[in-house]
């Protein structure tokens, strides 16, 4: 398992956990398994950032950093993902086309617009909140978000074949105590921070946009990919914060 751990912080950020041990290539196969688990470093370290930099800063502005940093500490793993994504699933109409823009290196129309405009609502979704509450909405949704997207290698084969991925690995599907352990990893900051009632509306459109989006790579590409994982990521995060400050918005109003 320590290994196992280790190698999904290795793949997930780009922190030095590799120069702690040797970790053998089998490993990689499960690092979704602890996709939500490394959620806890990256969102910790995001709500970190927001935290201290808002003491000094305004609040804009410190949203501003906090993804920043996370763009740092995660080498924008998730956003190439998005872009390539978009790009693929804008401008390509059958599933090989679809495949191969998605594994072309640079960035379309689909991608640049896709990611300001991802990166806008960031940014006011964050910033529309309360400072704790957005701290602890990122942690939150961080986890759970990874967890909602992590489902797609359960129900999805590949698209490609194992020689052809960036990454060169193809995760393996989730056993039932791996299922558990992620859900579980998902859901405790949520629970941890956020009111039952806040969780349990908000936290309910990342689902529905994990399902709608595992049902849209289905239809298209028959299967998923690693562009798919870190795409369903970042939008499932979206629709948690936008479920977060819908409730804030009725529960002040």
């Amino acid at each position: 398992m320590t290994n196992r751990l280790l190698a999904a912080f290795v793949f997930f950020t780009r922190l030095p956990f590799g120069r702690i041990r040797e970790i053998p290539a089998e490993c990689f196969k499960h690092v979704v398994n602890y996709w939500p688990l490394a959620g806890w470093l990256t969102g910790g370290i995001m709500a970190g950032t927001l935290w201290l930099a808002a003491q000094i800063l305004p609040l804009s502005v410190a949203v501003l950093l906090a993804l920043m940093v996370r763009l740092l500490v995660t080498g924008c793993l998730h956003e190439d993902g998005l872009a390539d994504f978009l790009d693929g699933f804008g401008g390509g109409t059958t599933r090989e086309r679809t495949l191969a823009i998605m594994k072309d290196s640079h960035i379309g129309s689909y991608g640049v617009i896709g990611l300001v405009l991802y990166f806008a609502l960031m940014w006011s979704l964050l910033s529309a909140l309360p400072l704790t509450l957005a701290c602890m909405a990122i942690v939150s949704g961080d986890a759970w978000s990874k967890f909602c997207a992590a489902q797609q290698i359960n129900f999805l084969p590949y698209a490609r074949k194992e020689e052809e991925s960036k990454a060169k690995v193809v995760y393996n599907r989730m056993s039932l105590g791996a299922f558990v352990f992620a859900f579980v990893s998902g859901i405790v900051p949520a629970i941890v921070f956020l009111s039952p009632f806040m969780f349990w509306l908000a936290g309910l459109l990342p689902l529905l946009t994990a399902v709608f989006l595992i049902l849209l790579m289905k239809k298209r590409l028959q299967g998923y990919t690693g562009d798919c994982c870190g795409a369903a990521f970042l939008l499932c995060e979206l629709a948690f914060y936008l479920g977060i400050n819908i409730v804030y918005q009725v529960s002040i109003n």
